[in-house]
């Protein structure tokens, strides 16, 4: 009988290693999978790169995992946000690694890497300092820059439903990152908010297929904050 759902924090961080690429969804604090960052920090993996949206805020979550110093490198698209006291002291120190992408094509190097795409061409950062290094082709008379899959080691997400295959659906924009995360990941950790029969999700408002998920743990913690 298939059944992701773990029963501990432990068992859900299990062999996650020094040195691995986690993709930590949210958009700011919402959608992000704060208990699993919690699980990480108590697990003890070092020398990471976390892949997220942006660089964390004041000293929770995301924030709280960078404060640590066990994270050798952050990829995002907004490394300056509301109070990103922690990465801004890491930074200045030296004691952080940063790379900017843009926020679409962060994205879509995820989506590619879960649909076994290597890489593609996007006009986003033609021309500018992001594009330093990278190959740069022409199609019909304007620049595309080639962008390669970003694959992840583990991927640390949050979800409102989920059974017992790892089928899993999101509220509002809490969505955001989540699923193309699941997809691009070696192995996917979801906290959800509720955990249901199977057969009970509606097909229709699955976001994310159990095939793309490891392991599950049941996190309830009341109506999330959207917008």
């Amino acid at each position: 009988m298939i059944n992701k759902i773990v029963q501990t924090m432990a068992e859900a961080m299990a062999d996650i290693r020094d040195g691995a690429v986690v993709l930590v969804g949210g958009f700011g604090s919402i959608g992000q999978p704060n208990a699993l960052i919690e699980g990480l920090i108590e697990q003890g993996a070092k020398d990471l790169t976390v892949v997220a949206n942006n660089s964390g805020v004041g000293y929770v979550g995301l924030a709280k995992l960078l404060n640590t110093g066990r994270v050798r490198k952050i990829v995002c698209s907004f490394p300056r946000t509301a109070d990103p006291v922690v990465f801004e002291r890491l930074w200045r120190e030296g004691k952080i690694e940063l790379e900017c992408v843009p926020q679409g094509t962060m994205a879509e190097r995820m989506r590619a890497a879960g649909a076994g795409i290597p890489a593609f061409y996007t006009p986003t950062s033609a021309g500018t300092k992001l594009a330093a290094g990278k190959e740069v082709r022409q199609f019909s008379g304007r620049e595309f820059v080639l962008e390669e899959a970003f694959f992840g080691d583990v991927a640390l997400i949050e979800a409102w439903e989920a059974d017992r295959w790892g089928n899993l659906t999101y509220r509002s924009s809490a969505r955001n990152f989540n699923p193309v995360m699941a997809m691009a990941a070696k192995l996917t950790i979801a906290q959800a908010q509720h955990i249901v029969e199977l057969g009970a999700l509606d097909p229709e408002k699955v976001g994310t297929a159990g095939i793309f998920v490891n392991r599950v743990v049941h996190v309830p913690y009341g109506e999330p904050t959207v917008t």
